[in-house]
């Protein structure tokens, strides 16, 4: 279970605070996979990476019993300082892997980014960052109980998506995702239930299909 107990998050404005999530008091499972929404701006990102500890509630808590992921796709946070390789050293080594080298060469080789590996992560491109960050947790072949993407599908080219796509698909039985992705056909094939952001709150569905079009008759056929 991921548990958020009165979890906001908030930033400072010249108007006052602007919050993302207010007073949040939800628990979410485990044993499912979850596919978020919410329209553009509504804290899709941040929610994310406060779940993989990126970023941080301004009061409350997040408090799970299972290993989840760092963000995966477009947000996903690496030290900007480092290079791709030094990152993916770094975090072989605090999750105890000895065999450092075999863990670069395989992120390097599934990356794609040749020698920008060896550049400061603040020169990539989004494009760039998400390739490395999901080479990166693709090595430790599912350490994680959950892992969690964030439009990992809106980077790269066709083959570069293909093999992402696949690799996910093989390694899917062995976690659970938290999936942010704008696609409703991939939502659909990868989640079973659905979390709707909402009025700076989230609303759990059991069922994907009824978030999905809970998302469309609020955002979509109001327009």
């Amino acid at each position: 279970m991921i548990s958020f107990n009165s979890v906001s998050k908030y930033y400072p404005t010249k108007q006052g605070r602007s919050y993302v999530f207010k007073n949040v008091n939800i628990t979410l499972p485990t044993d499912v996979s979850i596919g978020v929404l919410g329209p553009n701006g509504a804290g899709k990102s941040t929610l994310i990476k406060m779940m993989g500890g990126a970023d941080f509630p301004n009061t409350g808590e997040i408090t799970s019993d299972k290993r989840i992921s760092w963000p995966l796709g477009l947000q996903g946070g690496m030290q900007g300082s480092m290079t791709g390789r030094e990152n993916v050293r770094f975090v072989a080594r605090i999750n105890g892997h000895k065999q450092t080298k075999a863990i670069e060469q395989q992120v390097a080789t599934f990356a794609e980014i040749g020698k920008y590996f060896d550049e400061p992560v603040k020169s990539y491109s989004n494009g760039m960052r998400a390739r490395v960050t999901f080479g990166l947790t693709m090595a430790f072949d599912f350490d994680f109980d959950v892992l969690l993407i964030d439009e990992l599908n809106a980077v790269g080219d066709a083959n570069f998506k293909a093999k992402s796509k696949k690799l996910l698909l093989e390694k899917y039985d062995k976690t659970k995702l938290i999936m942010v992705n704008h696609n409703s056909a991939e939502l659909k094939q990868y989640c079973q239930a659905g979390l709707l952001i909402k009025d700076k709150s989230l609303i759990y569905f059991p069922k994907i299909q009824d978030a999905l079009d809970e998302y469309k008759a609020l955002y979509v056929t109001s327009r």
